[in-house]
């Protein structure tokens, strides 16, 4: 998929519909129950890497009034001047995740939900090999991926005047790239969505 129709489309996409997708006061909805799991997991002031931050609402936010050091990467130049202004404790870079560099072992927690389906279905084993180098040793990665393998786009997406790309694989494949990446899967869960649904992954680097 070439950069126009593929990352630039959805960047187009997230910078058009960013007010459409999440509001400034957003609550944390689905994400509640996965933000106190996590929050329960990792140290007092952990440093974490939002991949795929949005407008920072809900993950950055919740993070940050909790103590924790964020660092959010979104390739959407709006969705990272919102965040910006919504969390100002944190940090924010605008950039596309399959480029983006960390040092090894910069962060106790990675957190890409709802994210890594709008990157090149070719990038993601990478991505994930990467990620799981960013972790320190008992790391931990909160994903959601594709349950169904379907790339496509959709034109008008959220009633508004932007198309949205996607791409991606089934639960299955997703659960042999963590492992082959070195990470543990702790468990997968079918988060329903409208006919079909997401895979919710925690997966952990090894001690």
């Amino acid at each position: 998929m070439s950069e126009d129709g593929g990352t630039g489309m959805v960047q187009r996409g997230y910078d058009v519909l960013s007010r459409h997708y999440r509001d400034d006061d957003a609550g944390e909805g689905e994400y509640a129950p996965w933000l106190t799991a996590l929050k329960a997991r990792i140290a007092a002031n952990a440093p974490v890497l939002d991949l795929g931050c949005g407008c920072g609402v809900p993950v950055a936010r919740s993070l940050a009034e909790a103590g924790h050091r964020v660092t959010g990467v979104d390739v959407s130049r709006v969705q990272i001047e919102r965040a910006r202004r919504l969390v100002p404790a944190a940090t924010f870079r605008q950039a596309d995740a399959t480029q983006v560099q960390f040092p090894p072992n910069s962060f106790d927690a990675v957190v890409c939900l709802y994210a890594l389906i709008h990157m090149p279905l070719e990038e993601q084993p990478r991505l994930l090999q990467r990620i799981a180098g960013w972790l320190r040793p008992s790391g931990w990665l909160l994903a959601t991926t594709g349950w169904d393998a379907w790339t496509g786009t959709e034109d008008g997406w959220l009633g508004g005047p932007a198309a949205m790309w996607w791409s991606q694989a089934d639960a299955d494949t997703y659960d042999a790239w963590l492992r082959d990446a070195g990470l543990d899967v702790v468990s997968r869960e079918f988060v329903p969505e409208g006919d079909s649904g997401h895979a919710l992954f925690w997966a952990r680097r090894p001690a």
